[in-house]
């Protein structure tokens, strides 16, 4: 055996564990975040409001924006102020309006929603638990520090992904054996070989579903990576510092009438959601799905100023650099939205991964542990 043959198998060797034993140690926490996840996925594009079959043949008409807003504060606890409306995803749903308490953080935030011909709250029974578990699997129900342990958990799996392709790869004349499943294959043979082929056919979708989760637990660490190959600003700071003048004795625009100017200035946009002003000296930031543009998919930012009824600047994806688009889909990738439904599909069943490598990797670790025993 050469020197370089000897090296090469002894940094397969290293690689091998490495992928081992991070499958083994963290497979239960991945498991957890997989099997959440695709809940989660399910549920959104599954399940869903109820809608109103006869309401919609009906076309019974929708209230405005800012009375759907009204009719949430009105039922939502003493204290609560809208911040954010999401506009219902089809015709028929009900709006979301995320309410947060005017006392300040210590509050959690509340979401309701709300039927945009009764101005009625919708109630879903099964809401809290799908909140519940959106936290489970965002923080691990610890918050800030929650969600860093996860983004730490998306690092692992990025590693078990190119770990898994190096322990994987082929020698000569073996690609077509690798990347099939031979019948009549039984023990360790059977669980190396539906590791392998599974692994290398999802490996795409799992580090896709990996890297978004990374790059949504540390948004700026990750915007600083990319800035490095593509300029890529901080839109979330540059939208945040977007400030206009009160005007002593002038009235603002209602939430309808800033609609309308977001939408003169983009005629092709499609109304997808609305952050309230919440101090005099902010505006409202309208977002609009572009043209063809999915639910889900990133939307334009137009700002108007409330005081003097104009457009303040506008964030468009399409202007967007090779960086910013890349930050921007990750949350679209991330929850399967805006992509379609094959990625849909793909990130439904890309849940179920971590529980088919944990299986599959702990039965060849035990068979391979009890051989080396009887020996």
């Amino acid at each position: 055996m050469t020197d370089r043959s000897f090296r090469t198998i002894s940094w397969r060797r290293i690689v091998g564990e490495i992928h081992l034993w991070a499958g083994l140690l963290l497979c239960l926490p991945l498991i957890l975040l997989g099997v959440t996840g695709t809940i989660l996925v399910g549920a959104d594009h599954l399940g869903g409001p109820v809608k109103d079959p006869a309401r919609q043949t009906a076309g019974a008409a929708v209230h405005s924006v800012g009375e759907i807003i009204e009719a949430a504060r009105a039922a939502a606890p003493d204290g609560f102020i809208a911040s954010l409306y999401a506009a219902p995803p089809e015709p028929g749903e009900p709006a979301s309006i995320r309410l947060q308490s005017a006392a300040g953080r210590g509050t959690p935030p509340i979401r309701m929603e709300i039927d945009g011909a009764t101005l009625t709250p919708v109630t879903r029974p099964e809401g809290t638990a799908l909140r519940w578990l959106h936290m489970l699997h965002a923080n691990l129900l610890m918050g800030e520090d929650g969600r860093h342990i996860v983004g730490w958990f998306g690092l692992v799996m990025l590693t078990l992904g190119i770990s898994g392709l190096i322990n994987w790869w082929p020698r000569r004349n073996r690609w077509r054996a690798a990347l099939t499943m031979r019948r009549g294959l039984r023990g360790a043979a059977f669980h190396r070989a539906l590791h392998g082929v599974v692994g290398i056919w999802t490996l795409i979708v799992f580090l896709a579903v990996g890297f978004s989760g990374v790059a949504l637990a540390f948004p700026q660490t990750m915007r600083d990576l990319v800035d490095v190959f593509s300029p890529a600003r901080d839109l979330r700071a540059l939208a945040g510092a977007i400030r206009v003048q009160p005007i002593p004795g002038s009235r603002p625009i209602t939430v309808d009438e800033a609609i309308t100017l977001a939408m003169t200035a983009i005629p092709d946009g499609r109304l997808a959601s609305v952050a309230l002003p919440l101090r005099p000296d902010q505006p409202f930031r309208i977002g609009l799905l572009p043209s063809g543009g999915l639910q889900g998919s990133p939307q334009i930012g137009v700002f108007i100023d409330p005081w003097r009824r104009d457009v303040v600047t506008v964030l468009d994806p399409r202007d967007f650099s090779a960086g910013e688009s890349l930050l921007a889909w990750q949350h679209a990738l991330h929850s399967a939205r805006g992509l379609g439904g094959a990625w849909t599909t793909l990130v439904f069943l890309s849940g179920g991964l971590p529980l088919l490598f944990s299986v599959t990797g702990v039965a060849l670790w035990w068979i391979k542990r009890a051989k080396k025993t009887a020996r």
